[in-house]
Formats: C-alpha cells, structure tokens, sequence
C-alpha cells in the first residue's frame, strides 16, 4: 500500500511539473500591406507552467511562410517569440497556418497569419 501512495505521489507531482505556452495572440493580420514590404511579424508567447519549455518544431503550410523558432528552452514565467517571414512578394490573399510542437500541457498550438499583399505603388 505504502508503495502505491509512493508511485501516486510521484505522478501527482509528474503531472504538476509541466511546461505551458500561453501566446499573446494567436493569429497576426497582416491588413493590406504592400508587395516586396517587411513580411516579417512575431508571435509572442509565455511559458506559464513550472517546467522548462521546450519547441521541438515549427512548420508552415506554405513554403512562402518561414517560421523561426527559439533554440534555447523557454524558462518558467519568461517569455518567448516565434517569428514568421511571409513572401511579400506574391500578390494576393495572405491566410496560414503555422504549427508549433512543444512539451507543453497544449502540445500543439496552431497559430494563423492573414492579410492581403497589394500590388506597390512604385511599380
């Protein structure tokens, strides 16, 4: 019986240790932004559990939108970005979805860029 309370105790306490991501938001619009402008925006989120924080992957639905993780584990209580970079170059709507893998309590997050790029002025 001891033994049992003993293995209990410690998956009560496995499940307590545990990473959380809490982004700021999870989608980005772009609004209108013109062609060939800055593609670059940034998802920030916070590791709100009491574990180190670690993304494993982050994945596009689109070769056109190049995600950048963080190398480094995302301590508890500290803060994090994942940037985006969207080809700015294709004219037209902007609607991804980019995937994030973690050891978080939410292991997958999926978060959405949207907008629409408009043909420059200047061309």
């Amino acid at each position: 019986m001891l033994m049992f309370l003993s293995l209990a105790s410690i998956g009560l306490y496995a499940q307590d240790t545990q990473a959380k991501i809490e982004f700021k938001t999870d989608v980005i619009d772009y609004g209108e932004i013109e062609q060939g402008s800055d593609g670059v925006r940034v998802f920030e989120f916070t590791n709100t559990g009491n574990a180190p924080l670690v993304i494993s992957k982050v994945s596009s639905s689109c070769g056109c939108t190049i995600p950048k993780k963080p190398e480094e584990p995302v301590m508890p209580g500290k803060t994090g970005k994942i940037e985006v970079k969207y080809d700015t170059n294709r004219v037209g709507p902007i609607r991804k979805t980019i995937m994030v893998l973690s050891n978080a309590s939410n292991p997958t997050v999926a978060l959405k860029i949207k907008g629409k790029v408009v043909p420059s002025s200047g061309k």
